[in-house]
C-alpha cells in the first residue's frame, strides 16, 4: 500500500508539473506572462516606465561657453524630493555630455555619483542618457554640445562655428565619417573612445539601485540611406561592449531629421536597421513634441510604432512635450523654430498624450524637462529658481507643470489597475 502510495503521488506531482508546463509555455508563446503582455521577443523589459528629463551642471558644460545663471544650493536634493513626491513618476533621464567630460572630468564624475546617491535616497530610478544637441559646442558655439573638441582637430572639413545641426555642410562629412568610425583621435578611433568614456560611467553608477540603464547617443544625425546599417554596426559595437560590464537596459536613439519625405527613406525598414544585433534588454527612443491625433506627429507615432514591432524592441519614449513650430528661413533655407508664444500644455493635452503612449504599449516615457536654466517656452521647464533678495540664496520648486504631467501618468497607471487580460485554456 505504501509503495502504490508512494506512485500515485509522484504521478500526481508528474501530471500537475506537465499541466503547469503546458500553461506556462501557453503563456511564453501568447506573449502573456501571469496575464501581463509582454515586450517583444528577445527583451525582458515588463514594467511602465514614466519619468522627466534632468539637466545638470558640470554635466552639461559645454567646453566653449559657460552658463549664465547660477546653479541652486541643493539642487539635486531639493529636485529629487519635489519629484518624488508624487508616487506616479518612477524615474528621471538625466541627460549628460561628453564634451562636459572632458572639460572638467572630477566636477563631472562627482556630479554622476550625486545624482545616484539622491536617486537611491528618494527611490526614483536613473537613465542616464549621452546627449548631443547641434552635434557640439565646438561646431556651433552659441547652442550646441555633445562631442569634444578632440574630434574636430581637422579644422579645414570641420571649422569652428560651421553649424552643427543637419543642413550644415560640416555636421553632414562629421557625421558621415563618425559612421564609416574615420574619426579619429591619437590613434584611437572614436568609436572605442565613446565606449571607453561610457564604461566611466557604468562603472560608477551600475551598483546603485536606482540605475535604470544608458542611453548610448540621443538623437543621431543621417544623411543618406546607406548610414542606416551602420548605425546598426555602431550600437552593437557598443551595446557588445556595454554588456560585457552592465546587465541594465540599453537605450538606442531615433535619428535626426525625421523628415518623412526626405531622401533617407525615414521609413520602419531603415528604422529597423539601427537595433544591435543583441537585443535583451534593449529599449528603442524616440521625441515627440505634439499631440499625434493625426497630420505629422500620428504619422511619426505610427511609423515608430511599426519599427517596434519590425524589429522586435519596446518604445521608449524619451522626450516628449507639446509645442508649435513656425517655418523660417537661414542662409536662404528653410527651417522650422519653436514659437514660444503659441506653445503650451494643458491636463487635456498631457492626457490624450499619455493615453496614445498606453495605447501602443510603450515600455516608457520622459517629459521634457527640469532644468535651473530659465526656458522661453514656459511649458519646456518643470522647475522654477528663486532667488532670496536679502541672502542671494536661489532656491528651485516645481512649477504647474510638474503636476500636469503626474496627473496624465496617474490616469494611465490608473487604466493599467483596471485592465483585465483573458487568460488563454489549455488541456491535458
Amino acid at each position: 500500500m505504501r509503495h502504490q502510495s508512494f506512485i500515485t503521488v509522484a504521478l500526481s506531482i508528474l501530471v500537475t508539473s506537465f499541466v503547469f508546463s503546458g500553461i506556462s509555455n501557453v503563456f511564453s508563446q501568447q506573449g502573456l506572462e501571469n496575464g501581463r503582455v509582454l515586450p517583444p521577443a528577445g527583451n525582458n523589459v515588463t514594467q511602465e516606465h514614466f519619468g522627466i528629463n534632468m539637466r545638470g551642471f558640470y554635466t552639461s558644460m559645454p567646453q566653449s561657453r559657460d552658463f549664465k545663471v547660477n546653479f541652486p544650493e541643493n539642487y539635486y536634493d531639493s529636485s529629487f524630493k519635489a519629484i518624488a513626491n508624487d508616487h506616479n513618476i518612477d524615474h528621471i533621464r538625466y541627460r549628460f555630455y561628453w564634451e562636459s567630460f572632458v572639460r572638467n572630468s572630477s566636477a563631472f564624475m562627482k556630479e554622476i555619483e550625486d545624482v545616484a546617491n539622491m536617486a537611491d535616497k528618494y527611490g526614483l530610478k536613473v537613465i542616464y542618457d549621452n546627449h548631443q544637441f547641434h552635434t557640439s559646442s565646438w561646431m556651433n558655439p552659441s547652442r550646441g554640445n555633445g562631442f569634444p573638441t578632440y574630434l574636430f582637430a581637422d579644422t579645414k572639413l570641420y571649422p569652428q562655428d560651421s553649424g552643427g545641426t543637419p543642413k550644415s555642410p560640416a555636421a553632414q562629412t562629421w557625421w558621415t565619417n563618425w559612421w564609416n568610425n574615420a574619426i579619429k583621435a591619437n590613434g584611437t578611433d572614436g568609436w572605442t573612445l565613446q565606449l571607453d568614456f561610457l564604461k566611466k560611467i557604468v562603472q560608477a553608477v551600475d551598483k546603485h539601485p536606482s540605475t535604470l540603464g544608458y542611453e548610448i547617443l540621443s538623437e543621431p544625425q543621417v544623411h543618406t540611406v546607406d548610414q542606416w546599417a551602420k548605425i546598426g554596426k555602431y550600437n552593437s559595437f557598443l551595446t557588445d561592449g556595454l554588456r560585457k560590464i552592465t546587465g541594465k537596459t540599453i537605450v538606442y536613439s531615433m535619428n535626426i531629421p525625421i523628415d518623412l519625405k526626405s531622401p533617407i527613406k525615414v521609413n520602419a525598414e531603415n528604422l529597423a536597421k539601427m537595433t544591435p544585433h543583441n537585443k535583451q534588454n534593449v529599449v528603442f527612443k524616440f521625441s515627440l513634441y505634439g499631440i499625434p491625433s493625426d497630420g505629422y506627429q500620428a504619422d511619426k507615432l505610427g511609423l515608430f510604432e511599426n519599427t517596434s514591432k519590425l524589429s522586435g524592441v519596446p518604445l521608449y519614449i524619451g522626450e516628449w512635450n507639446n509645442v508649435k513650430r513656425v517655418q523660417t528661413f537661414e542662409n536662404g533655407k528653410s527651417v522650422w523654430i519653436i514659437d514660444e508664444t503659441m506653445s503650451d500644455i494643458n491636463q487635456a493635452q498631457a492626457n490624450k498624450i499619455v493615453n496614445e503612449f498606453k495605447r501602443i504599449g510603450v515600455w516608457g516615457a520622459a517629459f521634457w524637462e527640469w532644468s535651473f536654466v530659465p526656458n522661453d517656452t514656459p511649458n519646456f521647464n518643470l522647475a522654477n529658481v528663486t532667488t532670496d533678495k536679502v541672502t542671494g540664496k536661489e532656491s528651485i520648486y516645481p512649477t504647474k507643470y510638474l503636476e500636469i504631467v503626474a496627473n496624465a501618468y496617474k490616469n494611465a497607471l490608473s487604466q493599467s489597475e483596471n485592465e483585465t487580460i483573458a487568460l488563454p485554456t489549455t488541456t491535458g
